[in-house]
């Protein structure tokens, strides 16, 4: 930018501005195109994206969980296998014999109907999966045992207590897996109920009180100190430190003025505004993030596609392992042990740990996820985030703050300092709107200097400000107040300007007192973002609209080596194909502003500093905050998550495939055959080792602090 735009053309900087094309991308963005994965395997349920049916899924299963838990006491404890497993007496009252095969009818009927459901689903889509594999060992344990109760087949076939233990452990799994989901929903749902009751919408010269949602857009509406607003919008007069904690995450309050866009819920800490609404009901942020849950709902992991199919091939594996069983054992003349042996492979093959690996993994990331600010709207893309190896980072708003800022002051020589230089400047800048005075006066705030008070403000477009302070005349500007007051510039200006820096002198009495120079801020955490991406072999690229001069000198402060400059918002998409073409996997990294054709282009799109841009689709996984750092805990999450899923199938699954050849009997002939309690028991010890290998990742701490290895400042 050069000095001459002072007053005609700086940007809109930070978020401002971009309410419109936010709530446009939110209403035209076009709905997710994802399979369909009900874990609960219910048919008739509510989908995934209703909120209170997640709620009643949770609440469905853990009363279920609970009850089937109880009934299990007694059937597992009555049950004539399990009492001679672990060889204690019975009594001999006939009416013991009846207390497992009563109980177990109750479980089978009533505990075991979601997974009889899912299964006739499954064979109606004639997709065998999970919940036919659960459904046909449980239907075989329930026949087996009642066979075996009433004496028509072998003894050994009593089930009853692998069938209680089954529909407990299989309750639990997704009762789990719901509890995940609602917990993706319930901190998000929990911003509705910041939204006040009330309303102070202006009409003439009064104020009415109204619902906000009778409140429609273009109206006006006063937010009081302390007060909430009401619905987006745009404030149109006053200005006000807006604590937006509950959107970003942030906990200091960011300083809204006139033109910038506040968001439902957020609030005004110091003084009152007056906003324009510019959304209501679906189209607002709040709506924006809820449908973005919707679709993390909806979506379905790698992971859980792995485990989907593994049910699958386990099912047909479990089937063919069973008629191999059954013809072999027929084959050879025993057809007992034929009936036997069929029954337990079909009963061993159920995936205790299977039905466990992924809910319980997904759910402990889920909360760390949300405990680091990050919202995964596609599991697939936080999933890919482990195999990317190039982030790139959009510079304005993303390495950077979008915002000028007060880079160095420089006096003109030594009659003033440089602290009195700033303050000389802040004061006369004080009754300024502009992004560049209120970058000086912020300065000065920052570093608590006195700034006196100004008199006979006056504003030249193009040119600068001019003020009396302490009966002396100030002026601050850029080149045209320079040649207009016939004076030089400091010799430090070139090299500044080789940054690209804006530069503006101070004139005191007509004379040069120093120069200023205002550049857009980097984020203090950037460095650290770049520093650990890079030390976990990422390369790190940059992407900017700015001239050459800005991006070198952005890149060089923040350690990045390669970047992209020069280079217009409908041409991003265009680079990051670019970085494709050179065989890499992709990450870009956006504030959401004119970022959405390269987030949707990239393997991976993250939306950083979410506020309103918390609803473009075009993002995998989103930021709550504008930390940089967190991509990398996005990366840690990821890779941890990733490798604990694929740990807790290679169990499970692994169990499966060697317990049903043994409980088949493919080692009979050198005298060993697995029974039936010795594969129950290995089974339950696979279901614990699958649960404590999950629960290894609550010990991921994701805070930017620790992934980086660094301060927040980032210079550590």
């Amino acid at each position: 930018m050069s000095q001459d735009d002072r007053h005609d053309h700086m940007p809109s900087h930070g978020h401002a501005g971009t309410a419109e094309h936010d709530h446009a991308a939110m209403r035209h963005a076009p709905a997710a195109d994802h399979a369909e994965h009900d874990p609960a395997g219910h048919a008739g349920h509510a989908g995934h994206g209703d909120h209170a049916g997640h709620g009643d899924h949770v609440a469905t299963f853990r009363r279920l969980f609970w009850i089937m838990l109880i009934l299990a006491v007694p059937v597992v404890g009555f049950s004539t296998m399990f009492a001679m497993v672990l060889g204690y007496p019975l009594p001999d009252a006939a009416w013991v014999g009846w207390i497992s095969p009563v109980l177990g009818t109750v479980m089978y009927v009533w505990g075991g109907a979601p997974f009889l459901t899912g299964a006739v689903a499954e064979l109606k889509a004639r997709t065998p999966g999970m919940m036919l594999l659960i459904g046909m060992a449980i239907t075989v344990a329930f026949l087996a045992s009642w066979g075996a109760s009433l004496g028509l087949v072998d003894h050994g076939l009593d089930f009853w207590w692998e069938l209680a233990l089954l529909i407990v452990i299989m309750l639990l799994g997704h009762w789990i897996e719901m509890r995940s989901l609602a917990q993706t929903t319930s901190a998000l749902d929990s911003l509705a109920a910041l939204l006040p009751d009330e309303a102070e919408r202006v009409e003439g010269d009064a104020t009415v009180t109204v619902a906000p949602s009778d409140l429609r857009v273009g109206d006006l509406v006063v937010v009081r100190p302390g007060g909430r607003v009401p619905a987006d919008g745009r404030i149109v007069q006053g200005s006000a430190s807006m604590d937006e904690s509950m959107i970003t995450g942030e906990s200091r309050p960011v300083r809204r003025g006139d033109g910038d866009p506040v968001v439902a819920g957020t609030v005004a800490t110091d003084s009152g505004v007056r906003v324009e609404i510019t959304a209501v009901g679906d189209d607002t942020a709040l709506a924006g993030i809820q449908k973005l849950v919707t679709d993390a709902q909806n979506s379905s992991s790698r992971a859980q596609r792995i485990a989907d199919r593994a049910a699958a091939w386990l099912f047909w594996f479990a089937l063919g392992s069973a008629v191999i069983t059954a013809a072999v054992w027929t084959i050879v003349g025993l057809p007992d042990d034929a009936v036997v042996r069929t029954i337990t492979v079909l009963v061993i093959a159920c995936p205790h740990a299977l039905g466990l690996a992924i809910p319980l993994v997904v759910s402990i990331a889920t909360e760390r996820a949300a405990r680091g600010g990050v919202l995964v709207k596609d599991r697939l893309a936080l999933e890919s985030m482990r195999t990317v190896d190039t982030i790139l980072f959009d510079k304005t708003g993303t390495l950077t703050r979008g915002a000028p800022a007060v880079t160095a002051v420089e006096p003109a020589g030594e009659a003033i300092g440089a602290d009195e230089l700033l303050a000389l400047a802040a004061a006369a800048e004080a009754d300024s709107e502009h992004p560049l005075a209120r970058a000086i006066v912020n300065a000065a705030t920052e570093k608590r200097l006195a700034v006196p008070a100004a008199t006979d403000f006056a504003s030249s477009p193009a040119v600068g400000v001019r003020a009396r302070v302490a009966g002396r005349t100030v002026q601050v500007g850029g080149p045209y107040l320079l040649e207009q007051e016939g004076v030089v510039e400091l010799p430090i200006a070139d090299a500044w300007r080789e940054e690209g820096a804006i530069i503006l002198h101070v004139l005191r009495d007509g004379a040069v007192a120093g120069a200023l120079r205002l550049a857009d801020e980097i984020r203090p955490e950037s460095r650290a973002a770049v520093r650990a991406l890079q030390e976990r072999g990422v390369q790190v690229v940059m992407i900017t609209g700015d001239a050459e001069a800005v991006a070198a000198a952005v890149a060089r402060d923040v350690g990045i080596d390669r970047y992209f400059a020069g280079v217009r918002p409908e041409h991003k998409a265009s680079t990051v194909k670019e970085l494709q073409g050179e065989g890499r996997m992709v990450a870009m990294v956006g504030d959401g502003v004119n970022d959405a054709p390269a987030l949707a282009q990239a393997d991976v799109g993250i939306a950083i500093g979410a506020g309103t841009d918390v609803a473009i689709a075009s993002a995998g996984v989103i930021l709550a905050s504008d930390d940089p750092r967190s991509v990398v805990s996005v990366i840690e999450l990821s890779r941890a998550s990733y490798r604990k899923m694929k740990q807790n199938l290679w169990w499970a699954a692994g169990y499966n495939l060697i317990s049903v050849p043994l409980a088949a009997g493919v080692l009979a002939p050198i005298g060993f055959v697995l029974p039936m309690s010795i594969g129950a028991l290995l089974m339950s010890l696979s279901t614990v080792v699958v649960a404590l290998n999950a629960q290894l990742l609550r010990r991921l701490d994701l805070s930017p602090d620790t992934v980086t290895g660094h301060d927040r400042g980032g210079t550590g």
